[in-house]
Order: C-alpha cells, then structure tokens, then sequence
C-alpha cells in the first residue's frame, strides 16, 4: 500500500520543516504550500488523502479555503487553530473540517488525530451500501452520508455526521467524553478540551432538539451522552 499524502497548508517555516520531518519519520507522504490560494489549486489539481490547514493564512484564509474546496474533495481536512477559540473551532467545523486541533501543535497529537482521521475515511469506503441505522426521530445512512429527522433532510458537517453515526451505532448506551474523542480523534480526553460539547451543541440544533430538554441527544451527569433509540 502506498503512503498516505498529507498536505500540509501553513506559512510558519519552522513548523513545517519539525511537522513534515516527523510526518515523514512516520510513513507519510508530505507536501507543503503556504498560502490559501496555492493551497486551493493544489487540493483541486493533485488531491491529498489529508489537509492539515492553518487558519491564519495568506491570500485566503484557512475558512475560505475549506468552503471552496469541500465541495470536491473527499480527503480529510483538519484544522489548526487559535488556541482555545471557540469561534474558530465552530467556524472551521461547520464550514466542512472533519477536525481541529489548536495552537501550539505537538507533532504526537498531530500524528494521532491524522491517524484517526484516516482511519475513519477508510473504514467508511469500506463497508457495505445501502449502510443506515434508524431511530424513532432520525435516519442516518452512512451510504450517502445523509440525515433526515422525521422524514425531513437536515444538513451537516463531515464532522458532525461522524459523531452523530457513532452515537447511532451506540443508541441507547451512555458515551463518555473519553470513549467519543478515543474513537474520532485518536485522543483521551483531556478534561478541557470542549470539542465534543461543541459539536453535540452544533448538532442538536441542526436536529432540531432543545438543548434545554433534549429528546434525542441527551447528557447523563458525570458520565456523557446518549442518543435515545
């Protein structure tokens, strides 16, 4: 099998020379372009398997990169931004990063949350179509990567419909925090990291479900999440 290709997209040389060494040290394929509009034609001309892309960019932004190339590229996208910015990890969610990762990036995080990523991409070619599961409010095929609330299309990110799919392969059993970044993000929960309440936020008004009273993503005290079957 060939190694996978990371783009990388950011203007700090310091950090591409550590990250693409150590990428590389680990079996990846690394190429490097350090402003929004070479990272556009690059992704559009020569696809990657994963985009590590930098918010704060020359030319176009990390945002309007993602928005314009989303639409045709199937690879990852992870995005890297300011520390501990709400805003930032919202906007490059929703505008189709699959995740986020914030400033300063240790090259061991960045390397488990782009084998997870990878992973996941993976296992989803590789399952069998039509692939849905159903609820007494949702229906989620994976075949399609669609979602419909009582019959009625909503849509989402890459990311949200991620999290969404493995609460449905779970229904009805308690996710921790823990159990849901171990499985998207490579990672154990940190405690601070609020990712996954963002996106369960994101999520249930996108459904349509009160955050006030949910009644198909609901939040167990002390112990996570569950999505009602």
């Amino acid at each position: 099998m060939s190694a996978a290709h990371v783009l990388l997209v950011d203007d700090d040389d310091s950090l591409n020379r550590l990250v693409q060494q150590y990428l590389r040290d680990n079996g990846f394929r690394v190429s490097v372009v350090v402003d929004g509009n070479a990272a556009i034609n690059e992704i559009n001309h020569n696809p990657p398997d994963l985009v590590v892309l930098d918010l704060m960019l020359p030319g176009q932004d990390g945002l309007s990169v993602c928005r314009q190339v989303r639409p045709g590229f199937n690879g990852a996208i992870l995005m890297l931004t300011a520390l501990d910015d709400d805003i930032d990890e919202v906007a490059g969610l929703e505008t189709g990063a699959d995740d986020y990762l914030a400033k300063p990036v240790r090259p061991r995080v960045l390397l488990a949350r782009i084998r997870a990523l990878l992973r996941r991409r993976e296992a989803g070619r590789g399952l069998p179509q039509p692939d849905f599961i159903t609820t007494s409010h949702l229906t989620i095929d994976r075949s399609n990567r669609s979602v419909t609330v009582n019959d009625t299309a909503v849509d989402v990110t890459d990311a949200e419909f991620a999290l969404l799919w493995l609460f449905a392969e779970h229904k009805g059993e308690i996710l921790s925090r823990d159990e849901i970044n171990k499985s998207l993000r490579g990672l154990e929960h940190d405690g601070y990291d609020r990712s996954i309440d963002l996106r369960v936020s994101r999520l249930r008004k996108k459904i349509g479900d009160d955050s006030r009273e949910p009644l198909m993503i609901k939040s167990v005290r002390g112990k996570g999440y569950l999505l009602t079957p």
